[in-house]
């Protein structure tokens, strides 16, 4: 294992990932130097320390707009987290105005799976089953088809669990647990209020 890490190089991977100096440093004497290895290697350590994080309570945040550009789509989102000082931070104001443009751009139905109305549940159910029974499908699979539809429905309406609009290989649940990881506190998404002309 490479132990004399160049300063120059742990000063590159604080700037590229925002981790603690010694942090870096212990990364890149992992990776025996290679960067991009240190950067998952702080990557994965944060986002395991995100999950922990995960129970806090967050009780301080910010609600903030945004305005799409031609003034038809607007949204509100309150954003929370745990300390006021984390709430100023760049990398929480920036994770709520992406968060804001996203539901702007894909229109979630809810925040996650449990806030979605049961008669809208149900309907979808209902509408599931009934193309499930359409394909001639055996009883016995027809629960499984419906389930992985309610899946698929969760991924398409829910933004936690929708594909980030900048980044399809992540959900805006882990650029949330990204955050987390920078910050060291856990973030919420505690509601929003998407605003369409004519809608």
């Amino acid at each position: 294992m490479a132990t004399n890490i160049a300063p120059q190089l742990v000063k590159e991977l604080r700037e590229l990932t925002g981790a603690g100096m010694m942090d870096c440093k212990n990364a890149l004497v992992e990776a025996n130097g290679d960067k991009e290895k240190a950067k998952q290697i702080l990557r994965e350590k944060g986002l395991a320390k995100a999950v922990k994080r995960a129970g806090r309570t967050t009780a301080e945040g910010a609600v903030v707009s945004y305005i799409h550009p031609g003034n038809r789509i607007g949204v509100l989102l309150e954003l929370d987290c745990e300390t006021d000082f984390v709430a100023k931070t760049d990398e929480f104001l920036h994770l709520a105005h992406e968060i804001s443009m996203h539901i702007a751009a894909m229109s979630p139905l809810s925040v996650g799976p449990d806030q979605i109305p049961q008669d809208i549940l149900d309907k979808e159910k209902e509408i599931f089953k009934k193309q499930a029974e359409d394909t001639g499908k055996p009883a016995q699979f027809i629960e499984k088809i419906v389930s992985g539809r309610v899946q698929k429905f969760y991924k398409e309406n829910c933004l936690l669990k929708q594909e980030y609009t900048r980044d399809s290989k992540k959900t805006i649940e882990d650029v949330i647990k990204e955050t987390i990881a920078k910050v060291g506190e856990n973030i919420t998404v505690r509601r929003f209020t998407r605003y369409e002309i004519g809608e």
